[in-house]
């Protein structure tokens, strides 16, 4: 590992999950809401995430957008979350394109996955 390398989590790996419906069964943690979702990562910026998974709609007016916007505002100030792959499983077809499309312009690894 290099200097240049995200700090790497020996193990158990670290699974977050945003969602206000779906259980996760494989996230190690889970937030029901936008700002439940801004506390967990705020709690792990220090840590290498190994797996993030988003949904657009959180029921109501909530969306996902706040988190992205702490991660993108991240990246833009040069200090962007340490994040192995995050996984948007939005069954909002429009919401889960607008979250790939800025996250990867910040050079997450951010991938589409099935709801």
């Amino acid at each position: 590992m290099t200097s240049a390398d995200p700090p790497q989590n020996p193990s158990p790996p670290i699974i977050l999950g945003i969602d206000d419906l779906r259980p996760l069964p494989h996230a190690t943690q889970l937030a029901r809401t936008s700002a439940e979702g801004i506390r967990l990562l705020t709690e792990h910026r220090a840590v290498f995430i190994d797996e993030l998974w988003l949904d657009h709609d959180l029921g109501g007016d909530d969306t996902i957008m706040p988190v992205v916007t702490l991660l993108e505002e991240a990246a833009f100030n040069g200090h962007p979350f340490h994040i192995g792959t995050i996984f948007v499983h939005s069954a909002n077809p429009t919401g889960a394109e607008t979250i790939l499309r800025v996250l990867t312009r910040w050079h997450y690894n951010t991938h589409r996955a099935t709801p």
